[in-house]
């Protein structure tokens, strides 16, 4: 076992539990769905649910649902007056996402839907305190520019995966992911609207403030 996984591991250790429900839900990605990786797992999860409730937003957006881990995880932090509305652009995992979401203990406060959120979160309406940017990657700056102009004043975003395995500081990796990662990374810092960092957690987080 190498130095980096015994981290991993004592870093979960140290970290307070994902919970039975949650558990079961990772298991079943992993054995079930294509690319269980992009689940965010418990680490990553308790982190989510603990900035949610740092921020204490009202309504969150999520783009990119998968099999609903994150979403769970982050309205576990809502108050109860808290909604967190996720979008999933790939119909096949629609039964066994919506399973998980409806069946978890705060199914409540979630909104699941199927379809693009470019297209739909601007008929919605809403103001969002709290952003989770977890989509196609070659869309995060238009998912960046859409979420800014339905963002409220010092709200937050979460964009995941800005490391991308490390791929971005690789010269070899000239794909339309990476590329698009990149992009959106000097997008972000390049932006007088935000403040912005990346901790290295797992394939990195960077987290936005709306000035």
């Amino acid at each position: 076992m190498s130095i980096d996984n015994r981290l991993d591991d004592y870093i979960a250790a140290h970290s307070s539990p994902e919970g039975d429900y949650l558990y079961r839900l990772y298991r079943a990605t992993n054995i079930e769905i294509l690319n269980p990786h992009m689940a965010s797992g418990h680490v990553q999860g308790r982190l989510l649910k603990l900035l949610v409730k740092m921020i204490r937003p009202k309504n969150i957006l999520e783009i990119g649902t998968y099999t609903g881990y994150s979403a769970i995880c982050m309205a576990e932090g809502l108050d109860d007056d808290g909604r967190l509305y996720t979008f999933e652009v790939d119909d096949e995992l629609e039964d066994f996402t919506r399973r998980w979401i409806e069946g978890s203990p705060v199914a409540d406060k979630i909104v699941f839907s199927i379809g693009s959120a470019l297209e739909k979160v601007p008929q919605m309406g809403l103001r969002f305190d709290l952003a989770f940017i977890d989509g196609n990657k070659r869309e995060y700056i238009d998912y960046y520019e859409m979420v800014l102009g339905h963002l409220s004043d010092s709200g937050w975003i979460l964009a995941d995966n800005t490391l991308w395995d490390g791929h971005v500081i690789d010269p070899a990796y000239k794909d339309a992911q990476t590329n698009g990662v990149r992009a959106f990374n000097d997008y972000v810092r390049a932006d007088n609207r935000v403040e912005e960092v990346i901790p290295p957690l797992r394939d990195g987080l960077t987290i936005i403030r709306k000035k």
